[in-house]
């Protein structure tokens, strides 16, 4: 299993509902995209939830590599390059991927967040502390789905929850915060369930 997520900024006075309209229109064509366990289509508007910037920010978990290398190289790629540049892609090395008591029900919200392990840090027992975590939470009510991913050239985590409503994500969460258009999980059930490795 792979994460991967790339963020679109955009201006402070750009109309978001060119994006809503967008995921609407377009957000079906990946529900049947074989090898792609979920995607999240996840915004930011400026000024909700603390957000800082309007930003355009779906988050993968992949269950094949073959099919993240053809959807980065395919057609549907091709159409964010296209229309907005081409992005930074950010991708992790899944370590652990749980579905939650909500997983039957569509997720309104994601939220992500990175640590930086330090230098001096036992790898090993930071990932395992942060997979016990992500074991207590998956049980948590409201939690859809919940992983955590490695970045081992950067050497940094990223903590990953969908959430059945927006306001599941707020009480305690820590991390950035999206809204969930639109939930493509085409083979969610080939992520796996628990540890990684």
């Amino acid at each position: 299993m792979h994460a991967m997520q790339y963020a679109i900024t955009l201006p402070a006075d750009y109309d978001m509902q060119i994006i809503r309209h967008r995921v609407k229109s377009r957000g079906h064509l990946l529900d049947d995209f074989a090898g792609l366990g979920l995607k999240a289509y996840g915004v930011r508007e400026r000024g909700v939830d603390g957000s800082p910037v309007n930003q355009y920010a779906p988050f993968y978990l992949w269950a094949d590599p073959e099919a993240m290398n053809r959807f980065l190289l395919g057609d549907g790629f091709r159409g964010v390059v296209r229309d907005f540049g081409r992005p930074v892609v950010q991708h992790w090395q899944a370590l652990y991927h749980r579905p939650g008591p909500a997983a039957g029900a569509p997720p309104r919200a994601y939220t992500r967040r990175t640590e930086t392990l330090t230098e001096d840090a036992d790898t090993a027992a930071v990932i395992t502390r942060a997979v016990a975590g992500h074991e207590e939470l998956a049980t948590t009510d409201g939690v859809h789905t919940t992983a955590l991913a490695l970045d081992p050239r950067h050497w940094e985590l990223v903590h990953f929850t969908l959430w059945a409503q927006a306001s599941h994500a707020s009480p305690g969460s820590v991390g950035d915060r999206y809204e969930v258009l639109h939930l493509s999980a085409p083979d969610t059930g080939r992520l796996g369930t628990g540890r990684q490795w």
